[in-house]
């Protein structure tokens, strides 16, 4: 565990440092998120955080690939930890070429596409399907097409939801410590190495995520840019690939002390992602059918996110990012804890702390426009 801190504090730190370096060369580059009528902004922003938190990943794997315990773990890790860097260099440039010139959709999506084939040619990609109580053996076809979905749609939906400062890369930090919390009990709770590929990723992740957040948090020196949304979604996708791919489909389903008490366990690494990104996957979707059934496009832009209409029932900036981040944690170790642990004290739990979440949402418009009036 100790190692594990070492490289989130190495990842936090470097990305920290870099990130004004970035906000810099944006601003020399001309790369700038200028005012438009759907932007919640005030005043142009430099992008190329995504620059900086990849700089903290390297040196995070730099780090790791130096430490007597993990440097230890067994090919297979760093095999798929190299495979996410490349990948995640590609899906950064991509960003970085759209900071700079605004590429048209179609052209990030092929962009988003490539990064996953390279991660996927260099050997990151489910081998079987989770499911209940059993799995579904996937060919190598089978197992590469699933796993560039996979990819594309959390990048996606990161980018999808970096709409307000520092929304994106704190609700990846969130998910990213409630994967690594999955990805270190599972591992201890069946007798397997602590070296995980996983735990080292979203170890990296949400440290690079933290370490940019002073900058990018409202009101925000620098924004993530297109670079940031896709690599921070990039490297979360893949270490839930990552992670089925490193313990075998009969250990997934196994809880907390070996007894595999819910059906859940199995189905845990792909459900996570989506779990973690519950919020922005239902953005996307809402997204795109508002879209299409107006007739544009489904990537064309709007105002009408949820992050956006908590803006409009009277949340300020900072409470609506706060509360976005109060609902993926609750969902993300809310999942996590159930996959792990049994009882009805924890459902009891989850349900105070989720109708705190609502009345928080819906009543504190109200009582603070109240305490205005009067």
């Amino acid at each position: 565990m100790r190692e594990y801190l070492v490289i989130f504090g190495i990842a936090l730190g470097v990305t920290y440092l870099l990130s004004s370096i970035a906000r810099q060369s944006a601003q020399r580059f001309g790369a700038v998120a200028r005012v438009r009528e759907r932007d919640v902004h005030a005043i142009p922003t430099p992008y190329f955080g995504g620059p900086a938190m990849l700089g903290g990943l390297l040196a995070a794997y730099i780090a790791a690939t130096s430490m007597p315990f993990l440097s230890g773990g067994n090919d297979s890790l760093y095999a798929d930890v190299r495979a996410v860097l490349v990948g995640g260099t590609v899906i950064c440039l991509v960003g970085v070429i759209d900071d700079l010139f605004e590429l048209d959709a179609l052209s990030k999506f092929a962009g988003q596409v490539l990064a996953g084939v390279i991660a996927v040619m260099m050997g990151l990609h489910f081998v079987y399907l989770p499911l209940p109580g059993n799995y579904f053996a996937l060919d190598q076809a089978q197992g590469m097409i699933l796993t560039v979905f996979l990819i594309v749609a959390t990048a996606n939906a990161v980018n999808f939801v970096d709409g307000l400062d520092g929304l994106a890369s704190g609700m990846v930090a969130i998910g990213s410590i409630a994967f690594f919390v999955y990805a270190f009990v599972l591992a201890v709770e069946n007798g397997q190495t602590r070296a995980v590929a996983a735990a080292v990723l979203t170890a990296s992740l949400a440290g690079a995520c933290l370490g940019n957040l002073p900058h990018n948090f409202f009101p925000a020196r620098m924004f993530i840019g297109d670079s940031g949304s896709m690599l921070i979604g990039f490297v979360l996708a893949c270490s839930t690939v990552s992670l089925t791919g490193q313990f075998p489909a009969t250990n997934l389903e196994q809880g907390v002390g070996g007894a595999a008490s819910t059906w859940l366990p199995a189905l845990l690494p792909l459900i996570l992602p989506f779990a973690v990104l519950l919020v922005p996957f239902l953005d996307m979707t809402l997204a795109v059918l508002r879209r299409t059934r107006a007739g544009t496009s489904p990537f064309s832009p709007d105002k009408m996110h949820l992050h956006h209409r908590l803006l409009e029932i009277g949340h300020s900036h900072r409470r609506a990012v706060l509360l976005m981040y109060s609902g993926s944690a609750l969902v993300a170790f809310g999942v996590v804890a159930i996959g792990l642990f049994s009882g009805w004290q924890l459902f009891v739990a989850i349900a105070f702390l989720a109708v705190l979440v609502a009345s928080a949402i819906f009543l504190l418009p109200i009582i603070e426009a109240k305490l205005w009036a009067s």
